[in-house]
């Protein structure tokens, strides 16, 4: 199965999904039909420019969303939420191995303009869930009402072209977002809930992109989100060798100063403290369930020192290695 849309004003899901595969929509929801699937799309209008469409379903094929770039100016915001348990891949047409969506990773949360241009392939016969909300520009800037937005929120509030941002999803986030979507909500005051946890997912979101300090913004174009998933899969490719700027520049054909700032600017980190991060993070995860001891895991990552991995892995943790592997 495969769905191609452009997220224009007048765009809607739930009708165009229900024309393409001969399904009715009833009210606000769209029920899959078995010789499909099972499960179903929700759409919930909180405003005119302001609404909420869950996706909870299963299909019996592969399911292929394709969205086009939108084909006029529209200062829409699209922010999903891929609470998957099983892995959704983001594809592109150049990287080796797909982008893995799902509430465990970095890629739980995107946040984008309705100009960028993104291919994402759910497989058969697994749970698909993600949520997405759709607010215009001028609609968000009145509910966050910031006195002193940073560069990043300024760039999505200004209603410009080409911005992507990724985040991961917080224990907060994703309680909330169960709230959300695991309640169909009927009566007088369903409408009540479902902005309160809609502002509340958004509130959450926004704390974490205002502890960003990107200081300018570059339009993001396709060909440079294929450069950047090529970039981070090197970088994540051999945890022991830190990444070299020159090397990961030459491998794209991108300049290492746009490389640097675009890194920067869609994944909230420099190069190396990204690498950094996932460097601990494994760590941990061979400590804690590989069962391997501390000296096998520094020197598994590339550490010569092992007091330099042992503060390393502190600074991040809050506790020394050691102690992380025994449950301290």
């Amino acid at each position: 199965m495969e769905f191609e849309f452009i997220a224009n004003s007048d765009f809607n899901f739930l009708t165009s999904f229900g024309e393409k595969y001969d399904i009715p929509v009833y009210g606000d929801t769209l029920n899959i039909p078995s010789r499909l699937g099972s499960g179903y799309v929700r759409k919930i209008d909180l405003a005119s420019d302001f609404k909420l469409l869950v996706h909870h379903y299963t299909l019996n094929e592969e399911f292929v969303l394709k969205r086009l770039p939108a084909d006029s100016t529209y200062d829409l915001v699209s922010i999903i939420f891929h609470s998957n348990d099983e892995l959704a891949n983001l594809s592109t047409s150049v990287q080796e191995q797909p982008v893995r969506l799902a509430k465990s990773t970095e890629f739980a949360i995107q946040i984008a303009s309705s100009d960028l241009e993104s291919v994402i392939r759910f497989p058969a016969n697994t749970a698909i869930n993600f949520t997405v909300i759709g607010v215009t520009a001028t609609r968000l800037k009145s509910l966050l009402d910031l006195q002193q937005p940073n560069q990043v929120i300024q760039t999505i509030l200004s209603g410009s072209p080409g911005f992507l941002y990724y985040e991961s999803m917080g224990p907060d986030v994703y309680k909330t977002l169960k709230q959300l979507t695991n309640v169909h909500q009927n009566g007088e005051l369903s409408a009540l809930y479902y902005r309160i946890k809609v502002q509340e997912l958004l509130l959450l979101v926004f704390q974490q992109l205002l502890k960003r300090d990107t200081t300018r913004h570059s339009p993001i174009h396709k060909d440079d989100m294929d450069k950047l998933f090529i970039v981070r899969s090197a970088v994540l490719s051999d945890l022991s060798q830190p990444p070299h700027l020159a090397h990961l520049a030459k491998l794209v054909g991108m300049s290492e100063t746009k490389l640097k700032d675009l890194f920067k600017q869609v994944f909230g980190d420099s190069i190396y403290n990204y690498f950094q991060v996932a460097r601990m993070e494994e760590a941990a995860f061979l400590l804690k369930q590989g069962g391997y001891s501390v000296t096998d895991v520094g020197n598994q990552l590339g550490f010569t020192n092992l007091s330099h991995f042992s503060r390393l892995f502190e600074k991040h943790f809050g506790v020394k290695p050691k102690k992380y592997a025994l449950g301290g």
